[in-house]
């Protein structure tokens, strides 16, 4: 049997769902068409669709920068979120890509993953992400209760006023996996690279730097269980790793 497509018209781009449809009942690959580079637009409605199809690839424009002018996202919850709530399995095939508030913005982290959903980055980098308002001020980059995979990716100047600069994993169902890449020059109230409270850290040959909190440790704040190989964890201010509730194995200082 020959497979079939389908093709998508959304805000005016074009999403390739690919392969047979019998074979893929619950999940699709969905792009970002070249027709619509670095649009706001485009994005929302390819994470939408993803979610719609229950899972899926979306693939950015090479080189571009993807500025959210707004937020997307809110559970009613945690607070707002630049993409909508990734509640499905994920990807972002990206390409020296950069997904950023705009600093005119109000306040909103850049993404939350639900306890269902999952998020991957490939060279991606999320950078702005603001968790600044009153009782919604964990994860600046990302707040995480499901999981979060980074490869060849970074989180980049990001703040939250309480846990996790860069992103704050929480609950024993979350788990956050870094693997070749940089956590840098966030901010946080505590754990301003990164904060894990109940949840699973593995970082692989990643870099957790520059970055700066209130009260340490200003790297890694693990309530978890953490597993750092071939990291360097550095430069963090008050303090890299000491003051985490759980000591983090491999991180000095």
């Amino acid at each position: 049997m020959r497979p079939t497509r389908k093709l998508l018209t959304l805000t005016g781009s074009a999403l390739l769902l690919t392969g047979s449809v019998f074979l893929l009942p619950t999940s699709a690959l969905a792009g970002v068409a070249a027709a619509v580079p670095c649009a706001e637009a485009g994005l929302v409605s390819a994470v939408n669709a993803a979610n719609a199809a229950g899972g899926g690839t979306i693939t950015l424009t090479a080189r571009c920068t993807y500025t959210l002018t707004s937020a997307h996202g809110d559970d009613g919850v945690n607070g707002p979120a630049g993409l909508p709530l990734i509640t499905t399995p994920i990807s972002f095939s990206g390409n020296a890509n950069t997904v950023a508030r705009s600093a005119s913005a109000a306040p909103f982290r850049i993404a939350q993953v639900a306890s269902t959903g999952s998020l991957t980055l490939n060279a991606v980098t999320l950078t702005g992400g603001r968790a600044t308002t009153a009782g919604h001020n964990d994860g600046g980059g990302v707040l995480n209760f499901g999981a979060v995979t980074l490869t060849g990716s970074a989180l980049s100047g990001n703040n939250a006023a309480g846990l996790g600069g860069g992103i704050h994993s929480s609950g024993a169902a979350a788990a956050a996996t870094f693997t070749s890449s940089t956590v840098k020059n966030n901010t946080a109230g505590r754990g301003a690279g990164i904060a894990s409270a109940g949840a699973t850290l593995t970082t692989t040959s990643s870099t957790i730097t520059l970055n700066t909190a209130t009260t340490q440790p200003g790297g890694i704040y693990s309530a978890g269980t953490a597993t750092l190989t071939s990291t360097t964890v550095t430069a963090n201010t008050p303090a890299n790793c000491v003051g985490s509730p759980n000591p983090v194995g491999g991180c000095v200082g």
